[in-house]
């Protein structure tokens, strides 16, 4: 049997590792985002971007990318970039330079609840070629199926990968080739893809994307 001694030892060091134990700090709880407040979201749009990218989102202008319906975290992602400078863009490093965290949630979160109106192909000469490409890849030159990643409809992985179905022709054909040029360096994945496309493969595959459904 334990001494007396010996039992009020165990008590003092248990008294003690409970006060320690008791004046630890709980863990903080992680900080609460604000739901996004898509009224005030479509203001900041119609003040700041609703005249390059139309008043829904669906822009009119082939240079300019329709938002509409695009992944609210893909929308925010290129936003803060822009802010950043991390995606090079003089006239939309400006316009984000303006607006707070809140700001681009509730933009990217309002212009998600706009429905985008559906695009076509142009050129029907290079538009199969398009579609062997977004659905098959390049395999002798390790080229991908776009599909994989934005989905065999145009739809895109929401968080992940953004929407394509529909988007301007030009556009993404700029975009495309800004990647392959090294020109736009915030998706080191589309770079190392864009790199293998040739002129008339970026051009093929804008155009089948424009009419994706």
């Amino acid at each position: 049997m334990k001494s007396i001694a010996q039992l009020f030892l165990v008590a003092a060091l248990a008294a003690g590792s409970f006060a320690v134990s008791a004046n630890t700090p709980a863990p903080e709880a992680p900080a609460k985002v604000a739901k996004p407040d898509l009224a005030k979201g479509e203001a900041s749009f119609g003040a700041v971007c609703a005249a390059c990218h139309g008043a829904d989102g669906n822009s009119g202008t082939p240079a300019n990318p329709k938002l509409a319906q695009q992944h609210p975290e893909y929308l925010v992602k290129q936003l803060q970039e822009f802010k950043s400078g991390k995606r090079a863009n003089a006239i939309m490093s400006g316009m984000a330079a303006a607006l707070s965290e809140d700001d681009m949630r509730n933009i990217a979160y309002w212009l998600t609840s706009k429905t985008a109106k559906p695009g076509f192909a142009k050129d029907k000469d290079t538009v199969a070629l398009g579609e062997r490409i977004y659905r098959g890849g390049i395999a002798d030159r390790q080229v991908p199926a776009c599909a994989g990643c934005h989905s065999p409809n145009g739809a895109g992985i929401p968080s992940q990968y953004p929407r394509l179905s529909g988007q301007h022709a030009e556009y993404a054909a700029a975009q495309l080739t800004s990647f392959r040029d090294g020109i736009r360096k915030n998706s080191s994945v589309m770079s190392q893809v864009a790199a293998k496309l040739n002129d008339r493969e970026i051009k093929a595959l804008a155009d089948y994307v424009a009419g994706l459904r």
